[in-house]
């Protein structure tokens, strides 16, 4: 009964330890390594190694700290589960995983958390049992096992570097030689961090209870991918592996920001705002500021969490609906979740002093004046509109506009425990965004903009804002011109059909492929050209062999007469 409290104490207790561990490498500029050997191969150590600098640990005081929210949120939320101690040790080995990823430069050692996270996450995933859950499921742990071999792909080309250690050799990294090194890395942070084309698997992931997706999608499972780039962020200063990364995440924000504006589920619009946040950090890191993308990381942490304790407390308040079409007018009802809710959702807008501004706000100044192409400044401008107008659409539905839920519904801010949980989170979605950036930014950036540059962003978000409450205020009519271009919204809101493709289409193609290669190779040509044949045929000879060692007079002599006899038939005919 109190599982939830002793982990959320314990959790808190190590994120205070985290935090001053964090003051102490910062200010004093050091670091410490632990390193176990494990075993040597040739010369090439296989090491056990944690790293205790200002990144892990701050990252690491982070995680903790959402973490025991969410465990003393989930003591009111789960409560009548009867699994809930099951739950609740998942997500304690799900942070553990987390942990083991952050702390580790070794990418050997890195494996193990990340495959941690890939296995706990299929578990919490399919926690309530029936089929969508076991669907979402399987798309979340096949879309990460990509992740995953492309780590030990990558594993397999640091041989050449006689370690793995990647964080002491990450400059030798920089040479053209590495490309493919690179290149894998990246393509297992676009895996877990659910950039096009493995989108589709972050908004079924939803499936999993409400307290999972708070932490998943704020500061664990998708924000692996872009911490791992934030470490490997030297080696990319220079390479094509930018250019590519930077038009992949700007396309997944834009992409991400447009479906939501068309998505009905409360929770899959969350799940597509931190997509779309994903987008945003990925970008500026291609651009060359890993510090922006790191900042941005953390206090998207904070108000994303405390978006979906949020969405939470409404979703069991209105009998489980998600539909934002059935809530509306719950600011009467509920002023304290509605008031967090508006602080987190104003946050995820940049409003100006929340959390999200000091770092949201720098990174479209710096990318702005740093030298992108136009489609990428577009697809920017394009996203942070389109993020304040979803925005707003979900204020208006489900915050502030009419009142759809039935005459019988009894709506209140009475559950002491998740409200709670959401304070502390709240003050620190309002406060911590500028104490991060007067500590991790002492010597202010120098931007250098034209007023219009300077105003675009303001002017994009009035607008964003403009269209996402005020039409819908006129959303009957909106809906009938919809069907006008319905192929467009399809197409829009269906995130550009990439989890049919990366569902339905994809798996009878690989079903179709998988029962053709099955007869023509695995039970054809590979069974007698295959390790079968060459097991048959190894064991004919060495029986041949094993014959003519044992036996070795007997077959002399039988030879011998053989010979003798077909000597004299010879010279008979």
């Amino acid at each position: 009964m109190y599982v939830h409290l002793i982990m959320m104490l314990s959790l808190g207790l190590g994120s205070f330890i985290c935090g001053l561990v964090f003051l102490v490498t910062s200010f004093s500029g050091a670091s410490s390594v632990i390193e176990w050997e494990l075993m040597s191969l040739n010369s090439v150590c296989v090491n056990f190694v944690i790293i205790l600098d200002w990144i892990s640990m701050l990252f690491m005081c982070f995680v903790l700290l959402i973490s025991s929210s969410v465990m003393y949120y989930s003591g009111s939320y789960m409560k009548g589960d009867m699994n809930f101690d099951r739950f609740m040790y998942l997500v304690l080995v799900f942070v553990f995983s987390m942990g083991m990823m952050v702390l580790s430069p070794n990418l050997i050692s890195i494996l193990l958390g990340w495959d941690g996270l890939g296995l706990v996450s299929y578990a919490l995933v399919i926690f309530y049992q029936n089929e969508k859950s076991a669907n979402a499921g399987m798309l979340t742990v096949l879309s990460n096992r990509v992740g995953d071999v492309a780590i030990l792909l990558a594993i397999g080309l640091m041989v050449k570097l006689g370690g793995w250690n990647f964080i002491f050799c990450v400059y030798e990294l920089m040479d053209k030689d590495w490309f493919l090194l690179k290149m894998l890395v990246m393509l297992a942070a676009m895996t877990k961090s659910a950039q096009m084309p493995f989108s589709a698997w972050l908004p079924a992931a939803m499936a999993a209870p409400t307290p999972v997706s708070a932490l998943v999608h704020s500061s664990t499972l998708v924000t692996a991918g872009v911490y791992l780039m934030v470490r490997f962020s030297p080696a990319l200063e220079g390479s094509k592996i930018q250019s590519i990364l930077l038009i992949v995440s700007c396309l997944t924000m834009f992409m991400a920001g447009l479906g939501a504006n068309f998505e009905y589920d409360l929770k899959k619009i969350i799940a597509l705002s931190t997509l779309s946040q994903l987008g945003v950090m990925l970008s500026i890191l291609s651009l060359g500021f890993p510090d922006l993308s790191f900042i941005h990381l953390l206090s998207h942490a904070l108000f994303k969490a405390l978006l979906f304790m949020c969405a939470g407390v409404i979703i069991h308040s209105v009998s489980g609906y998600q539909d934002i079409r059935c809530m509306g007018c719950l600011v009467k009802f509920m002023p304290l979740s509605v008031s967090f809710m508006t602080v987190a959702n104003l946050a995820l807008c940049g409003f100006p002093f929340l959390s999200g501004f000091y770092s949201k706000d720098m990174i479209l100044e710096v990318a702005f004046m740093s030298e992108i192409n136009f489609v990428s400044l577009i697809l920017y401008v394009l996203a942070t509109g389109l993020t304040v107008s979803y925005t707003f659409r979900l204020i208006y539905y489900s915050l502030s506009g009419s009142f759809n839920l039935s005459s019988l519904s009894n709506l209140e801010d009475g559950d002491k425990i998740m409200s709670n949980s959401m304070i502390m989170l709240s003050l620190s979605a309002v406060f911590m965004g500028a104490v991060l950036s007067w500590m991790l930014f002492p010597e202010p950036y120098m931007i250098c903009l034209s007023v219009f540059m300077k105003n675009l962003v303001l002017m994009v978000s009035v607008l964003g804002a403009s269209a996402g409450y005020f039409m819908n205020l006129m959303s009957v009519s909106c809906n009938l011109k919809s069907l006008l271009r319905y192929e467009i919204v399809t197409m829009s809101g269906s995130m550009w059909f990439l989890p049919s493709l990366s569902t339905k289409n994809l798996s009878k193609v690989n079903l179709k492929g998988g029962v053709v290669m099955e007869k023509m190779a695995d039970k054809g040509w590979y069974e007698f050209m295959g390790p079968q044949g060459v097991y048959y045929s190894f064991s004919k000879l060495f029986y041949v062999f094993n014959v003519l060692q044992v036996n070795g007079i007997k077959v002399f002599m039988k030879m011998f007469l053989v010979m003798v006899v077909m000597m004299s038939a010879g010279l008979y005919i």
